[in-house]
């Protein structure tokens, strides 16, 4: 044999490395109502994805990237196995169905090319309009960022919404809970604050996402129709878990909304998240909990249903400069019964949150939208994330509201009343009036503070209750017509400068002497 063949054999011998594929598998004991018990995967890790194989010659690395994988995802760590969750058709596990590990937590794709799309919990489009080309993966769950990489909360979230820009301010990188009955207008300002988001400057305008654990379809549908007929869907991501979906992506839902908002944060740009809503979430989790043999505690939610929303609404802050400047804004909705906010979950989000809106069924049935109750709503940042403007004119109105209900409340009992307290009640029924808003029409900053400025001023003092909302929309387009650069001024400035109050003070004396019908009567 030619000695120079033996050489390069021997080479090649004593280069030679063994590789070796291993792989955790483990085989499937039961499965019922969506979660299954495992036996053999002693390395699984809490919160890690398996892969069940359905049939053979599907190579692993494949499996993650084929949306007909059906997938699992570990809750539950025993000493005899484990419990997981199934991602998907519940119907195609079967007892012996072989399970492998992979080694990865749960990750969903996020990037510009999810603008204006609707996604799953598991981040997979189901708008029809194909999958996505070149997403960036981000972890569903990941700790939120530390005291030292946070920013102070002092930028204003305009929401358009009189009553909440005034009095309740919410700034970017805060977390403020919507709470009330069923029907009482959550929603609708949750998507107002979206729709408002256009009145901004794009630069700075942030990344809208809807999230909607356990809605009708047809409601997430309409919101979708709302927002495109808006203009507000090419800023707007929706996250679906509707109530036809598994506990488990109910319960996957916020926290994937959460990840796609984060790649936004963390590239130094603003994020709105609105959570519709948490009682759902903390019901579908209540319902998987029960499924795994947690031990049920009080009203048989597990003892870690506050972990459950405090990790999640933690991950909402305002990143320092150093990293990168960008926000994730929060705003939870929680549904009450019968107004009972001491209830367990509503008590539970109250203490996690900067502030709660709370809406109450007797103002809205009274025609009070949004219906606001101001004695029991509270933003924790408070002025810190108003303009200057805004602070100007809506610095006592919250006293002045809170003292009209009260007042309003002992009139119903009193015969005569002296001239101070009926002119307070007067001047409280108006700006009740002045704080009504309609569904959908959320109002810029600036014509905000035209028309706060109006109030306080005792602009509407003559004019009849009634009356108040049609002339303050007349007084609006007046504005817009003949006083267009003061608005800009405020706008631009974010104060109300001498001139502008001036140039407020003749529109006010010139809009009068132009319609003196609508103010003859008090």
């Amino acid at each position: 044999m030619d000695p120079s063949i033996v050489e390069k054999i021997v080479r090649e011998i004593e280069g030679y490395t063994p590789t070796h594929d291993h792989q955790h598998v483990g085989r499937v004991t039961a499965v019922g109502d969506g979660v299954v018990a495992i036996d053999g995967l002693s390395k699984a890790v809490m919160s890690e994805v398996i892969v069940f194989e359905e049939g053979k010659g599907k190579k692993l690395e494949d499996s993650m990237h084929q949306t007909s994988t059906l997938l699992g995802l570990i809750l539950n760590l025993e000493e005899d196995g484990v419990r997981a969750s199934i991602l998907g058709d519940t119907a195609r596990v079967t007892e012996g169905m072989t399970v492998k590990s992979t080694g990865k937590v749960l990750m969903v794709p996020s990037g510009e090319e999810l603008l204006g799309r609707v996604v799953n919990a598991l981040g997979e489009p189901i708008d029809g309009k194909g999958p996505f080309k070149n997403p960036t993966m981000m972890p569903v769950e990941r700790q939120a960022s530390g005291v030292i990489d946070r920013k102070h909360v002092s930028v204003p979230l305009q929401t358009g919404i009189k009553a909440i820009d005034a009095m309740i301010p919410i700034g970017r990188g805060q977390r403020e809970l919507l709470i009330g009955d069923r029907s009482t207008g959550k929603t609708t300002i949750a998507i107002d604050t979206i729709i408002n988001q256009k009145n901004g400057p794009e630069d700075t305008r942030p990344i809208c996402i809807y999230v909607a654990i356990g809605q009708k379809e047809s409601k997430t549908a309409r919101i979708m129709q709302q927002l495109r007929d808006a203009g507000a869907l090419e800023y707007t991501i929706i996250v679906d878990a509707s109530a036809s979906a598994p506990a488990t992506l109910q319960y996957l839902a916020p926290f994937t909304g959460a990840a796609i908002g984060e790649y936004f944060m963390d590239a130094g740009k603003d994020v709105l998240v609105i959570y519709d809503d948490l009682s759902k979430q903390a019901t579908a989790y209540r319902q998987l909990s029960l499924l795994l043999r947690r031990p049920p505690g009080r009203e048989a939610y597990p003892g870690d249903i506050f972990y459950l929303h405090s990790r999640l609404l933690e991950r909402a802050c305002r990143l320092s400069e150093e990293k990168g400047g960008g926000s994730l804004t929060a705003l939870p909705i929680i549904e009450t019964l019968e107004g009972d906010i001491s209830a367990y979950i509503p008590t539970n989000v109250i203490s996690i949150t900067d502030g709660q809106i709370f809406l109450m069924t007797d103002l809205f049935n009274k025609g009070v939208r949004p219906a606001i109750d101001v004695g029991l709503s509270v933003s924790r940042v408070g002025g810190d994330a108003q303009t200057k403007a805004m602070k100007s004119v809506a610095g006592k109105l919250k006293l002045e509201l809170a003292q009209f209900r009260e007042l309003e409340a002992f009139m119903q009992f009193a015969q005569d009343l002296d001239k101070a307290t009926a002119e307070r009640i007067a001047s409280g029924q108006r700006m009740v009036e002045v704080l009504k808003q309609k569904n959908g029409e959320p109002l810029p900053f600036e014509k905000q503070v035209a028309i706060l400025y109006a109030a306080t001023h005792a602009f509407f003092a003559d004019v009849a209750v009634k009356e108040v909302t049609a002339v303050e929309a007349q007084f609006i387009d007046y504005l817009d017509g003949q006083h267009a650069k003061t608005l800009a001024e405020i706008k631009e400035t974010g104060l109300v400068s001498e001139d502008s109050q001036k140039s407020l003070g003749r529109a006010m004396e010139e809009f009068k002497l132009a319609h003196p019908e609508l103010f003859a009567t008090k």
